[in-house]
């Protein structure tokens, strides 16, 4: 039996993940670029398709908030790259995970993008993983304990990551896999731009 490949897709935080390491048993691909914002990440998906991959493990979105991209433009190119990815790749199994905590500033706006994240995952057949009850303060700072600069993660920030995504990981796998693409999904239906 071979390995299922997976695909961690992503910015820097994927990026500097050792997933192959960490999951010795998969074939891993590492998909994670620095400075990467949710619109690069639409725009690049065509190399996850070649990669045919069993399992896409999500996680974008903190770069366009540092860009002073509002919140709603990022979702939307996240809802985006799920509906492509489910459409191209049907038969794979999608994993999203919630942008992660930062410095307390940026809090309540990746709040309100991840209650939007959870939201459509199941549109699109995905799970979603909330990552913040491990790696948040009460006030939604990331945990100094967990970074040294209030973004990038740091051994400890990576090894309380992984103590949520590996169970993640087994319970996505042992989903059966998508057998055919979904309805048409209309983005409009789930991210509305805020009224003056």
């Amino acid at each position: 039996m071979t390995a299922d490949t997976v695909v961690f897709l992503g910015d820097s935080l994927t990026e500097a993940g050792d997933w192959a390491a960490w999951f010795p048993e998969l074939n891993v691909l590492n998909f994670g670029v620095g400075g990467d914002t949710s619109e690069d990440v639409l725009n690049r998906l065509d190399s996850v398709v070649e990669a045919q991959p069993d399992e896409i493990v999500l996680l974008i979105g903190t770069n366009d908030l540092g860009l002073r991209r509002n919140v709603e433009s990022m979702v939307r190119n996240v809802q985006s790259t799920l509906v492509e990815l489910r459409r191209q790749l049907p038969g794979s199994r999608l994993l999203v995970q919630s942008i992660m905590p930062r410095g307390r500033e940026f809090a309540d706006r990746i709040r309100e993008a991840n209650i939007h994240l959870r939201q459509f995952s199941a549109t699109v057949h995905a799970q979603f993983l909330d990552l913040w009850p491990t790696m948040a303060l009460e006030d939604g700072e990331l945990n100094p304990a967990y970074s040294d600069d209030r973004l990038h993660l740091n051994e400890a920030g990576y090894e309380a990551w992984l103590s949520e995504l590996r169970p993640a990981l087994v319970r996505l796998r042992e989903l059966p896999p998508m057998t055919s693409p979904i309805r048409a999904i209309n983005i409009d239906d789930y991210v509305r731009p805020k009224r003056d």
